[in-house]
């Protein structure tokens, strides 16, 4: 597997179709293993670790390969962010390293639902209390994407399988179908964007790895109650 980095990787976590079953629109899929990739806790030099650790913070990798999903775009498992002390819920920082990415965030009131089409170089902030799965919409092109994020919670799994996934489902021939085990939720809003830009308004330079460090510009990501411009 082709990663893009050019500093040594840490053993990946592997998602497999055992582990996606409860969130795809067809829970008998067969789908071949390994689905996606992930390359948790990354860093350049143990310098840039240590900072990451002392800021409670981790840069990390996802390579997710094209894969028909017995009619769904492969995808990642979906989750929720915890609120942090101040009540706030976690946001996160994510940029399309190769590839093209989907991100579909659906609030946790299901009060509004987006789906964001983002290229290479794209960074997308996931806005705090804003549940999100990550898409590979391409037949033959491999999606590889860096995130930084709080390591102060732990992701929540539980709503995504309860509902057998998101409020919609992304097809591989472009169709998008309402998750039937969903109540009444809102029409999908569909967002482009470019690089350099956020879903939320907010403006980030790719690459975000050259953050590492800057501890006012990634302040965000553990107390995202003190930067409210940067949601909306």
């Amino acid at each position: 597997m082709n990663v893009p980095w050019n500093g040594a990787l840490p053993a990946p976590g592997i998602r497999t179709i055992r582990e996606m079953r409860s969130v795809l629109a067809d829970p008998s899929c067969t789908a071949t293993d390994p689905l996606y990739y992930m390359y948790r806790d990354v860093a350049r030099s143990e310098e840039d670790r240590r900072w990451l650790s002392d800021h409670n913070l981790r840069y990390d990798i996802t390579v997710i390969p094209p894969l028909d999903l017995c009619g769904e775009c492969v995808k990642t498992k979906g989750h929720y962010h915890p609120a942090n002390p101040a009540g706030t819920g976690y946001p996160e920082l994510y940029e399309v390293l190769e590839g093209e990415a989907q991100f579909l965030l659906q609030s946790r009131t299901l009060d509004d639902v987006i789906l964001i089409d983002a290229l290479a170089g794209s960074c997308v902030i996931i806005p705090p209390g804003y549940g999100h799965v990550t898409l590979n919409p391409s037949h033959d092109t491999t999606l590889a994407m860096a995130n930084l994020v709080s390591t102060a919670f732990a992701s929540e799994y539980g709503e995504y399988e309860t509902f057998h996934g998101a409020a919609y489902y992304v097809m591989s021939d472009g169709r998008i179908i309402k998750n039937p085990h969903y109540p009444e939720v809102p029409a999908l809003r569909k967002i482009s964007i470019r690089e350099g830009q956020s879903p939320a308004g907010g403006s980030v330079k790719s690459p975000i790895y050259t953050l590492v460090g800057n501890h006012k510009a990634l302040a965000f990501l553990n107390e995202p109650e003190k930067y409210p411009a940067l949601f909306i």
